[in-house]
């Protein structure tokens, strides 16, 4: 008994010390500008070289794992976007995740099959595997650097959109049988139900969350947070359940929930933060371990993974999406850094699990070449981002930690409190207080900038990125939001 207690222990104490390392990690990864993925997936899978029961888990119970770690990454990216942001470039952001998924797939299925013989099916599903971007990548990349103006807005969303659609159109891909239909049609049609089941469950289940969340009271602080989650997760399992794409539901009920008041507002979208952070290390450790650099290193998957990593990053996306974005209105600097900035992460490598589940003929060697393209997107891309972005001339805002908080609680939720985050562009942007075109008897209570609290007078100057807390009549958000957020284009 004792024997057990203490093996117990060990494997506590290592867990934990493995678990202080990834989160020490981001340190590492600002001063040796390699983004902290990169340490989670290539560490594990040197672990598991090193220890090879540590890569014994089961591909069934890995993809489960990170399934339920990338619903919980999607729900809180949508809670950041929240519906303001999402409406300000909600036409690009939807043309590009999905366009662009399609059109990448193709891409790469094409050259798969021509340039290194894969058969046309295996073809197809290693394209659409590699064809979606991943936001928790390009968070992890940017570090504390925000991205000014539309393009960060339209990475973040092209990252939450092509997710959802890159897999359901692999699982329509996977489902597909010649003896059935034609494959065309039984892809379509499996394809377009996850979509609109998927954005009709996300939008109708995150008002009932979002109702739940203000009308329930609960007794304790801390039970409100895992309502939201038990919420987001019930929402991805109604709308699997109902044959669509339940990421996509995450993903439009966290944007549904993103700028709305409700209790302990601050509180949830902290958790879902911390929760996403944690999801990572997981998600990216997990599949780290499924790897075997032995056998990786000792077939030809690295090379073939190395010629389709070059291909995506420097003529695929830069050509392809590059002509799906010439409507949308960018500088030529943002337009470059958006092709340059669409990271691979955790949902190539839990497609390939799919592709391996699946039972695909050489869906081993799929797995390993999405690992390499994937491990060479992170390193070589995401660790040249910022110096991209300089040479560029695209602006990275650096966003200092706040560890101290200065706060009001109400019993009630207050009425005619408004708080903006002034954007770029902005009416507000360079006006000063004295000048805004503010609703009668509304009134500027306070301005925070650079994390320092301003008396705010007549001649107080605003800039981009100041947040302006407002007291108004309930109604006037709107005209307030026409203010200090950026137009619809």
């Amino acid at each position: 008994m004792a024997g057990a207690a203490g093996s117990f222990g060990l494997t506590v104490l290592l867990v934990a010390l493995a678990g202080m390392a990834a989160v020490l990690s981001s340190r590492a990864s600002e001063r040796l500008r390699v983004p902290a993925p990169a340490f989670f997936l290539v560490g594990a899978a040197v672990a598991s070289d090193i220890w090879p029961s540590l890569g014994r888990l089961s591909g069934a119970t890995v993809q489960r794992v990170v399934t339920i770690a990338l619903a919980a990454i999607l729900f809180d990216g949508g809670m950041r976007m929240g519906w303001r942001r999402f409406r300000s470039a909600s036409v690009a952001m939807t043309w590009i995740g999905i366009m662009g998924t399609l059109v990448c797939a193709a891409a790469l299925a094409a050259a798969a099959h021509v340039l290194f013989a894969f058969g046309w099916h295996a073809a197809l599903l290693l394209g659409t595997a590699l064809a979606p971007t991943d936001p928790a990548v390009v968070f992890s990349v940017l570090g504390r650097r925000e991205i000014a103006g539309r393009s960060g807005v339209l990475l973040e969303g092209e990252s939450g959109v092509n997710d959802p659609v890159g897999i359901a159109l692999l699982v329509a891909l996977l489902a597909a049988t010649p003896a059935g239909a034609p494959i065309a049609v039984t892809v379509t049609g499996t394809f377009l139900l996850q979509m609109a089941v998927g954005a009709v469950a996300g939008a109708a289940g995150g008002r009932a969350l979002l109702a739940f969340m203000r009308r329930v009271p609960l007794p304790d602080e801390g039970l409100y947070t895992l309502r939201v989650l038990a919420g987001a997760m019930a929402i991805y399992g109604l709308a699997s359940l109902a044959r669509g794409s339940g990421f996509l539901a995450v993903y439009v009920a966290g944007i549904v929930i993103g700028d709305e008041r409700a209790p302990y507002k601050g509180e949830i979208e902290h958790f879902h933060s911390s929760l996403a952070s944690l999801a990572e290390v997981v998600a990216f450790t997990l599949l780290g371990l499924t790897v075997s650099l032995r056998d990786l290193l000792a077939g030809r998957a690295w090379l073939v993974g190395l010629a389709l990593a070059a291909l995506l990053g420097l003529v695929v996306r830069p050509v392809l999406v590059g002509l799906l974005l010439l409507p949308v209105r960018l500088r030529w600097g943002e337009r470059l850094f958006v092709l340059w900035s669409g990271l691979k992460g955790a949902v190539p490598i839990l497609l390939g699990a799919f592709i391996v589940q699946g039972g695909i003929a050489g869906a081993h060697r799929m797995y390993e070449v999405i690992f390499v393209v994937v491990a060479f997107s992170v390193i070589v891309q995401g660790g040249a981002v910022p110096a991209v972005a300089r040479l560029l001339r695209v602006p990275l805002r650096i966003i200092e930690p706040e560890p101290w908080s200065l706060g009001i609680r109400f019993q009630a939720e207050p009425e005619g409190l408004h708080r903006f985050i002034t954007a770029a562009g902005s009416r507000a942007d360079g006006c000063p207080v004295g000048d805004l075109p503010l609703p009668e008897g509304a009134w500027v209570s306070f301005v925070v900038r650079s994390g320092r609290l301003l008396p705010p007078h007549a001649g107080t100057i605003l800039r981009a990125g100041d947040e302006v807390v407002i007291l108004a009549a309930p109604g006037d958000a709107a005209a307030l939001g026409a203010i200090f957020l950026p137009a619809p284009r």
